[in-house]
């Protein structure tokens, strides 16, 4: 590796509201941000509930979803300090918009629905092929350099669950390459009908409207709104511009286990493989230095007990001493975004000195038999910790964050 890796600045929205200080509030406090989501009729779904922001501009939409991961971006600039028109990479984990096309077919049923969009649309000749590009995420990739005024290379991944981690780990393997000097790494997922319907029909979703990971009565998970965005540079550049590093990203790791195209590897081998990665790139393989891990934590019956099992491979001297916590308990599964609003989790914790409890946790699970920071926030000095995050298909990925 030739160069270091230091963030230097986000942008973070979430139910909770837009900032760190919305994440203090609701998930570091342990406080559920799940409600009755009114963006659509939940009345043929199991569930109503979910993670999603109260009705207003932030609605789901296309457009909203565009925008807000330009304003998320914005913020992140700005609190970095870097400028526009910088030759830096962005780098998006996104699926798109498909609520945008579908939309469309009802609306033609509805002479004039489609006359008055917020992003200045209205008129176009076609609101179909307008609407399809908010549904193609190599173009909002684009949509998010134009919007920044950034000049450097852009890539989607759309590798689901992963898909916002994915893109910090190749910002870092860009800077520390010495290819890139700076990367704005973003994600976003507002709840939607579509992706609703599909986990409801999957009989993911949870019966009771509350997300209890690693419990033994847990019934599943809840979709939540998640848009973020993280600046990172080389420490080398940062320092020439006087900027104030956050944290230092000191190991990334990715790994397929291959299992089954929905359900993890039931001893949890890809996530290990990943942390394992990870911990051996940042010069600790036994995670001596390793004081917490925010983990996929889905809630879900097959997640949590593999998750358990992949964390106590990879951290075999360690596993039973070093705190883990699922944050969905609060934020709901954030889908892409999932991995960057984590991380950005992560970091507060490292400089907060507080761990994010798992919220709703009742009964242990047997196979769950680790710390999982229950119900209440916990004071730590930390120097070091793990995010990590699983996704259909055996797609694993692991960040380690260090406190600068």
């Amino acid at each position: 590796m030739t160069g270091e890796v230091t963030v230097t600045g986000f942008g973070v929205r979430t139910a909770f509201g837009t900032g760190a200080d919305a994440l203090r509030r609701g998930v570091f406090a342990g406080v559920p941000s799940f409600a009755p989501t009114t963006r659509f009729d939940t009345g043929p779904y199991r569930t109503p509930m979910a993670g999603a922001a109260p009705d207003g501009p932030d609605a789901v939409e296309g457009w909203a979803l565009r925008h807000a991961l330009a304003r998320s971006g914005t913020e992140a600039l700005d609190m970095a300090g870097l400028p526009r028109d910088t030759e830096a990479a962005v780098l998006l984990g996104i699926a798109g918009d498909c609520t945008s096309v579908t939309r469309h077919w009802r609306d033609a049923a509805h002479p004039g629905a489609d006359s008055d969009r917020p992003d200045g649309s209205e008129g176009m000749g076609d609101p179909l092929r307008a609407r399809l590009a908010d549904a193609v995420p190599a173009l909002l990739a684009e949509s998010l350099a134009s919007e920044l005024r950034l000049t450097g290379p852009r890539l989607t991944f759309t590798n689901a669950c992963v898909a916002s981690a994915a893109a910090i780990i190749h910002g870092c393997r860009l800077i520390s390459s010495g290819r890139i000097d700076a990367a704005v790494c973003a994600g976003g997922y507002l709840v939607e009908e579509e992706t609703f319907g599909k986990f409801d029909s999957g009989r993911a979703l949870s019966r009771d409207g509350m997300v209890r990971p690693f419990s033994a009565d847990r019934t599943g998970l809840l979709l939540g709104d998640g848009v973020a965005a993280v600046v990172l540079e080389s420490a080398e550049h940062a320092r020439r511009r006087g900027a104030r590093p956050l944290a230092g990203v000191v190991g990334w790791g990715a790994a397929t286990d291959a299992h089954h195209i929905a359900q993890p590897h039931p001893e949890g081998v890809g996530l290990a493989r990943a942390a394992r990665q990870a911990l051996r790139l940042a010069g600790d393989p036994d995670g001596t230095d390793l004081g917490y891990v925010n983990a996929h934590g889905t809630g879900t019956k097959y997640n949590d007990g593999a998750e358990t099992r992949g964390l106590r491979a990879a951290l075999p001297k360690r596993a039973e001493s070093v705190p883990v916590s699922s944050t969905k308990s609060t934020t709901g599964h954030l889908l892409e975004a999932a991995g960057v609003v984590e991380f950005v989790i992560t970091m507060l914790a490292l400089t907060d000195g507080v761990l994010p409890p798992t919220a709703g946790f009742t009964a242990p699970d047997p196979e769950c038999d680790l710390d999982y920071v229950p119900n209440e926030p916990r004071p730590a000095d930390l120097r070091r910790a793990l995010t990590i995050n699983a996704a259909f298909g055996g797609a694993n990925t692991a960040l380690v964050l260090e406190r600068p």
